[in-house]
């Protein structure tokens, strides 16, 4: 039995909700709830097609509507999943102190989570290491023929940031640094020293993972 209304009262997603709360219900439930579809199944197939809420996140509005039957909820799910993604964006402060490339790499994963083309963003820092902004500067193919060094640096010195931390994803989710990343890196290493705006790291970002080019000793010197 699969669908929804075809399940006793207290079975049914909305009742186990109410009287047990939300971490109770399995992916397919939850699914179906934000939907509004009636039939489980189809939720699982949804879920088991795009590999979870990740890939429903990236996955286009087209896609998503022939899985679960109607453009309603289809936009009624991406809406849920957007707002998921700005609660978790919204639980980092304003000023973010950066300790460790961890801090940084939590707000770009999430930011970056569900695009399919790279993008490279800059964290503008002040003195004390807290962003100032989190500005997207390229999208498209990041490699040293197309990102202009000037370009990076322009909204850090406008703002007065005495460092930056760059950062920019993989959409193959594999966040192994290219000899392009590394290059792109040393360049923008010696600029900052030029420019009295120090690059204390670039991260790359796959997925959930990312690496951080400084503490592999790529592109900065050792």
């Amino acid at each position: 039995m699969t669908r929804i209304r075809e399940l006793p009262l207290h079975e049914q997603p909305a009742a186990r909700l109410a009287t047990t709360g939300p971490a109770a219900l399995s992916d397919a439930e939850l699914l179906a709830l934000v939907a509004g579809q009636d039939d489980l199944a189809v939720c699982a197939a949804t879920l088991q097609a795009c590999h979870g809420w990740v890939g429903l996140l990236r996955a286009d509005l087209a896609s998503v509507t022939a899985s679960l039957g109607t453009p309603r909820r289809a936009t009624h799910l991406k809406a849920a999943l957007e707002i998921g993604r700005r609660l978790t964006l919204a639980s980092y402060d304003d000023r973010l102190q950066i300790r460790c490339p961890t801090d940084i790499a939590q707000v770009l994963m999430v930011e970056m989570l569900a695009l399919d083309q790279e993008e490279l963003w800059v964290a503008c820092l002040d003195t004390k290491n807290r962003v100032q902004k989190l500005a997207r500067v390229y999208r498209g193919s990041v490699n040293t023929a197309l990102v202009r060094v000037g370009e990076i640096f322009k909204e850090p010195l406008r703002i007065n940031s005495t460092a930056i931390i760059i950062g920019h994803n993989h959409p193959s989710t594999d966040p192994t640094p290219s000899p392009e990343d590394i290059l792109l890196t040393r360049q923008l290493v010696e600029a900052g020293k030029l420019l009295d705006c120090q690059v204390l790291d670039h991260l790359v970002v796959g997925g959930n993972q990312y690496v951080s080019m400084r503490e592999r000793g790529l592109g900065f010197a050792t």
